[in-house]
């Protein structure tokens, strides 16, 4: 990206196969001819490695160092040099190509001049807003989603979205951290979102990640309306009190919409730590003092006897192209020992007794009858 640092790490190799190369040359003088060998060593000596910056008009990318003397490379022998390569702020994206200068000492072998190429993108990692309403109730809790997007070509890292502090507003959680997001993917984040005080709020959401080693960071700006408590909410019809362990039960409420106007995309949903069913329930369309009943089943096979369960109900609903969210309304419940039930066994064990009796006594007395007859 535009003002970052990266390493560039360059490997050297003397490609020669054999340490030595060996010459013969002849010689002939008064008719008697003789030959001399010469023996050269296949050694390199860098002296110099450099690199020249690519220029767009005045902005460039360069190298913050070159070396000198680096060291001699016997046949088959390599090295790794590193450079640190930066790009300048505000350079226009596209493709580059620094060169690599690398000067020799021997004349036997021939200086390398080796362009590689950098791409300079302008892609950010994006925060959008899909759904943040633009009012709240005072005292009510309504959840927010974000849309984290990565539009690079290569992965990020260490990807945290951060809710910077409003007066009169609190954000759970503090912050919600992705970690890795790779290459042009997307994820949703959410929070929750309540406030004390009623009044528009603006509202500042910060994005930070690294590309490479390179932080970056960025904010989505968004306000909210606080307002008074709607009217339409969430009314407790029936709700136990206690629940035998391993039972169902059932909680039941009722939302009233008193207001003078229609609603839609009215939806009830239990806050809560225990399983209950549905997760959601959907009543959609509200006419003025309609009338809606919802029910949720509460399953006790994971709570322990003695314990003490809550769950929040909040209703959601769209008005005009508003979305709003009714306060929270809490309910508990304690979890009791299950009742000892009748199996049946007793009753079946005296049936059969009474018809054993009553059949040794029909034996008898036919018996007897019998007898007498004789």
């Amino acid at each position: 990206m535009p003002g970052d640092k990266g390493i560039l790490t360059l490997t050297i190799t003397n490609a020669e196969t054999t340490s030595t190369t060996t010459t013969t040359s002849t010689t002939t003088s008064g008719g008697e001819t003789s030959s001399t060998s010469t023996v050269k060593v296949n050694g390199a000596t860098i002296e110099d490695i450099r690199i020249y910056p690519a220029y767009n008009g005045l902005k460039q990318i360069k190298a913050l160092v070159n070396y000198e003397n680096v060291a001699y490379l016997t046949a088959g022998a390599s090295i790794n040099i590193d450079f640190e390569i930066v790009a300048d702020e505000n350079i226009s994206e596209g493709v580059y190509f620094p060169k690599v200068q690398i000067s020799i000492k021997e004349s036997s072998y021939m200086d390398i001049s080796y362009p590689f190429l950098v791409k300079i993108s302008n892609s950010t990692v994006d925060l959008l807003s899909p759904n943040i309403p633009s009012k709240m109730s005072i005292g009510g809790s309504t959840d927010v989603t974000l849309t984290v997007v990565n539009k690079r070509d290569n992965d990020v890292e260490k990807v945290t979205i951060t809710p910077l502090d409003v007066d009169g507003v609190q954000f759970y959680p503090k912050n919600v951290f992705i970690g890795d997001l790779a290459a042009d993917s997307y994820q949703n984040v959410s929070f929750s979102i309540e406030s004390n005080e009623t009044g528009s709020k603006n509202l500042t959401f910060e994005i930070s990640y690294r590309n490479g080693d390179n932080q970056h960071s960025d904010v989505l700006e968004t306000s909210i309306e606080i307002i008074e408590t709607q009217d339409v909410s969430p009314v407790l019809y029936y709700v136990p009190s206690t629940i035998s362990k391993g039972e169902t039960s059932r909680i039941r409420l009722e939302v009233y919409n008193s207001k003078t106007e229609s609603i839609s995309g009215v939806i009830v949903t239990p806050i809560t730590d225990v399983k209950i069913s549905p997760s959601k329930y959907f009543i959609g369309s509200m006419d003025p003092d309609d009338v809606f009943s919802a029910s949720f089943d509460v399953y006790t096979d994971d709570l322990d006897i003695g314990g003490k369960y809550f769950v929040d109900f909040k209703v959601t609903y769209v008005q005009g192209d508003n979305y709003y969210d009714s306060p929270v309304l809490t309910t508990s419940f304690k979890i009791i020992e299950p009742a000892i039930k009748d199996t049946g066994f007793t009753p079946i064990i005296l049936v059969v007794v009474i018809t054993f009796v009553l059949i040794l006594s029909f034996i008898f007395i036919i018996r007897r009858k019998r007898r007498i007859s004789r």
